[in-house]
């Protein structure tokens, strides 16, 4: 009886091991997002500015994707702080309403540009690019938040979507970002000051792994590098 007791007790000490080898292993992958995240709320608390936006950055700020979610309460809380916006959308109509409650809540000035960013590096994108240009021409640019982005197709396979589908994801996640961003940036760096915002997701940084979100998360990877 006791031999076949020690018996099991060899069998199952492997298994014992690879248990607490995988557990290490996750408590310390863990500990590194945990610090890592408050490492980033520390830095966020250290350098919030201490006098007002406009001062620190400038009088104007880009926002794409303004007409909802995250794009559009940082439109809000931008114009809230004094900024002039602006906006920049696919959707003429919304784009006005968002335009419209900006500048009647806060007194803001606003300026919108209709232009679909899946078109960016299209000779269809070319146009509203260059009305993006004209509407910054000659404006104390300070801030530009690069908020638009497509997540659809959603989880799916790779062979699964259309290839125009991933395309536009590229175009809008990777693509206008580095467009927008030139188009402001020259004015920033001749007046030595501004701030570039590009909203990123938890798919690409704090997950090794997204399964079916694969195109997705490497977009946004792009702009978190």
């Amino acid at each position: 009886m006791a031999s076949h007791v020690f018996m099991i007790r060899q069998e199952t000490a492997p298994a014992q091991w690879w248990f607490l080898s995988l557990a290490f292993v996750g408590a310390a992958y863990a500990a590194t997002v945990t610090l890592r995240f408050v490492a980033y709320l520390a830095l966020c608390r250290c350098h919030r500015p201490k006098d007002d936006l406009r001062r620190r950055y400038g009088k104007w700020a880009v926002v794409t994707g303004p007409t909802s979610g995250i794009g559009r309460a940082m439109a809000l809380e931008l114009a809230r702080h004094g900024l002039n916006l602006v906006l920049v959308g696919r959707d003429p109509a919304i784009l006005r309403e968002i335009s419209g409650t900006v500048r009647s809540l806060h007194k803001v000035k606003t300026k919108t540009v209709v232009f679909d960013l899946s078109l960016v590096w299209t000779p269809d994108g070319d146009e509203p690019l260059r009305r993006l240009r004209e509407a910054v021409e000659g404006l104390d640019v300070g801030v530009v938040v690069n908020n638009a982005g497509v997540a659809k197709p959603s989880a799916v396979y790779l062979h699964e979507a259309d290839v125009e589908a991933w395309v536009r994801m590229v175009r809008v996640n990777m693509s206008a970002v580095t467009e927008v961003t030139a188009v402001v940036l020259p004015g920033m760096v001749s007046r030595g000051r501004g701030a570039i915002v590009n909203i990123g997701s938890a798919g690409s940084e704090y997950i090794p792994s997204l399964p079916l979100y694969t195109m997705y998360a490497a977009t946004k990877r792009f702009v978190h590098t």
